[in-house]
């Protein structure tokens, strides 16, 4: 609480926030009506002008009113803060971490309440497409690591007044916020209230890894590999979630939106398929659901059956190895993933203007002159590369790498048990994905429990005006969409 004192409140800030050690927290003193005031501010985390703004209206006050005293004071200067948003808060603690947020506060002589005034402007990039999620035609803009851009960025497509952008701190040193934004109405409210106890639950020093960590204590993971919530850095499939009933978790900080709950189903959807008409849309998703069980499984059965040519009729014979290394032909198979998941993470690392030279390296490391040497057959070098060309049309990352791990253990099972150890491997994959419930949500809908015609939905791209109702998965309190329209 604050004290009426300014003399005392000003001891305790100074030791609080460090004023005099840090130099990026400041105070401004001033006298108006007689009366003492100090507005405290951190640089870099407010608008500068805004401040300028405020402090030259205040100082606008005539001698003749400073040489008298008032006793509304406060009701004054929070009447020159008439441009910002202006709040009264009595607890020192709240004000503290706005301030620590980007706000100001003031602190008057004589009053136990001071003035929070949000003039925040933080350091950051503007809105720009996401990488990791280009279309052919499409909004070019993308979330930032600005919370506060952030959620404007989504109630621009979302003008309901029932849109619900609700903040939660998390992190007892960092206080981070969070923000959780669903629309009344369509939310499934027991889901929101899940993900708001969650979040509240939540005691650690900070969240330096923003939204990875919110994931890991929303879903607990654990070991399983497959992503249980969605990102996304594109607002327009943020808003399209929001209309479906999902629910949005916006971390300040971070570019990435954390949508729930998913199936594996929503991991394998891209925005192109939605900028392109139904049937274009359902030929782009075809090729990236063959690219993907193409990729899974074609190196462990190429690697099966080049182990056991008696398993191939006569018109297959020619598949296989027609030259034999020194190299056994599993250890050539784990060494070329090794090297193609290498030079994935040092694209990640190199400079782009070196992007190119990398790639000439790694043509001629692993492909010619590994073969020239003999380290590799070429067979070994096409089923690897058809492999990573699939794991690469993935559109979610996260689904991505779990694939690559999965794969890696159906070669090694391949290698050691043959036929049987490939499908153990398909069985005990299988049930891993029909036994994830992340949010207690089925992984596998609609597909397990069936759903005839959210299945069709999967399979094939509809057009917009035939899809009437909402997914049942995030179990909406309004499940009709649109109206069916009188032709």
């Amino acid at each position: 609480m604050f004290s009426t004192s300014l003399t005392e409140n000003e001891e305790v800030l100074k030791k609080r926030l460090g004023i005099g050690k840090s130099f990026d927290v400041g105070v401004r003193k001033l006298t108006l009506f007689q009366c003492d005031i100090a507005i405290y501010f951190v640089n870099g985390l407010v608008d500068d002008q805004s401040v300028t703004q405020i402090l030259r209206e205040l100082m606008s006050i005539s001698a003749e009113a400073n040489s008298r005293r008032t006793d509304h004071v406060k009701e004054v200067i929070k009447n020159y803060f008439a441009h910002v948003q202006v709040e009264e808060v009595e607890s020192m603690d709240e004000c503290i971490t706005q301030v620590l947020s980007g706000l100001i506060f003031v602190v008057i002589d004589g009053e136990s309440q001071a003035l929070v005034a949000d003039v925040r402007s933080y350091p950051g990039r503007g809105p720009e497409e996401p990488d990791t999620e280009r279309v052919v035609r499409g909004a070019r803009d993308g979330y930032t690591e600005n919370i506060i851009l952030n959620t404007g960025l989504t109630r621009r497509r979302i003008r309901d007044e029932r849109l619900r952008q609700e903040i939660i701190r998390v992190g007892t040193r960092s206080k981070t916020d969070v923000c959780i934004t669903y629309i009344e109405g369509i939310a499934n409210p027991e889901l929101v209230a899940k993900l708001k106890k969650e979040l509240k639950a939540i005691h650690i020093d900070g969240i330096t890894m923003a939204d990875k960590v919110i994931e890991e204590y929303i879903v607990k993971q654990g070991v399983n590999p497959f992503p249980l919530v969605r990102y996304t850095e594109r607002p327009d499939v943020a808003a399209t979630h929001v209309f479906e009933g999902h629910v949005l978790i916006m971390v300040d900080t971070s570019p990435s939106v954390i949508i729930t709950p998913v199936t594996l189903f929503h991991h394998i959807q891209h925005a192109e398929e939605y900028r392109q008409s139904a049937a274009v849309g359902t030929f782009l998703r075809w090729m990236r659901f063959i690219g993907i069980l193409f990729s899974l499984f074609i190196v462990p059965f190429w690697l099966l059956l080049a182990m056991n040519q008696d398993l191939l009729p006569a018109a297959l014979d020619f598949i296989g190895v027609n030259e034999e290394k020194n190299i056994p032909l599993a250890v050539q198979i784990v060494f070329a993933e090794m090297g193609i998941e290498l030079l994935r993470m040092a694209a990640i690392h190199t400079p782009s203007p070196l992007a190119t030279a990398l790639g000439l390296i790694a043509a001629m490391l692993i492909g010619d002159m590994a073969i020239e040497v003999g380290y590799f057959t070429p067979e070994v070098i096409l089923y690897v590369a058809l492999g990573a060309m699939g794991m690469f049309a993935t559109p979610s990352y996260e689904l991505g790498v779990a694939l690559r791990i999965i794969r890696y253990v159906m070669i090694i099972s391949v290698v050691f048990f043959g036929v049987l150890g490939l499908v153990l491997s398909v069985f005990m994959l299988f049930m891993t994905l029909v036994m994830t419930r992340p949010l207690n949500r089925p992984y596998m809908w609609p597909f397990l429990p069936f759903d005839p015609p959210a299945l069709a939905q999967i399979l094939f791209r509809t057009t917009v005006p035939s899809v009437r109702w909402r997914p049942s998965i995030v179990h909406p309190r309004d499940k009709v969409r649109q109206m069916p329209t009188n032709e």
